[in-house]
Parts: structure tokens; sequence; C-alpha cells
């Protein structure tokens, strides 16, 4: 059971509460909102350093999807999950459909570029 403030039927304080809350909803959308841009960021150039290790200035990756592997296990062992084998190739792709990463929106989140 809540306790309920002695000021809770004061429609002036009601008021108070509403502004307050307004602002950390608003503080908490633009949090989402900033750390999503930076993880798509983030994203987009994993799959750059993944392509230009791949291509080494060759037309054609010579390593082929043991590397995803390789690097699922290892960046999953340091960083956590988000580095499956599939996810580190949708990165991979994005980088390779997006060469210029002011083209993508920083309206999208993840889950739309994938």
């Amino acid at each position: 059971m809540s306790k309920v403030s002695k000021f809770s039927g004061d429609k002036k304080y009601n008021s108070l509460i509403k502004q307050i809350s307004s602002a950390i909803e608003e503080a908490k959308r633009r949090v989402a909102t900033a750390i999503n841009e930076t993880l798509v960021e983030a994203y987009w150039t994993v799959g750059k350093y993944i392509v230009e290790f791949e291509q080494d200035g060759n037309t054609r990756a010579k390593y082929g999807e043991q590397l995803l592997v390789n690097l699922s296990k290892d960046l999953t062992a340091s960083h956590g999950k988000g580095f499956s084998k599939s996810n580190l190739f949708n990165m991979r792709l994005f980088y390779a459909q997006f060469p210029i990463f002011q083209t993508v929106s920083g309206k999208l989140s993840w889950s739309h570029i994938i």
C-alpha cells in the first residue's frame, strides 16, 4: 500500500507532480534515443572494421564466415551478449550497404536497420 501525500488533493501540487513527471519521462526518452543512436553508430563501425579486415585491400574477402564465428566468441567473452555470428553479419552488411554513415537516419533503431 503506497502512502498518499498530505498534498495529494491540492490541484497546484498535482500540477507540479505532472510537470516533474513529464520532465523525467522526456529525459528518459532523450537518453534512450541517444543510446540508440550511439549503438547504431558503434555497430556501423564494427561492420566497417570487419569489412576492412576481411578485404585488406582486396575485392574479395578471404577469411569467410570463420572470422565471424571467432569474433562472436571473443567479443561475447569480453563484452557480453549482442555479438552473435548473425548480428556481426548484420553489422558487416550494414556497413556494406551504407559505407557513409551520415546517410543513415538517426531516427532508425538497430532493429529497423536489420
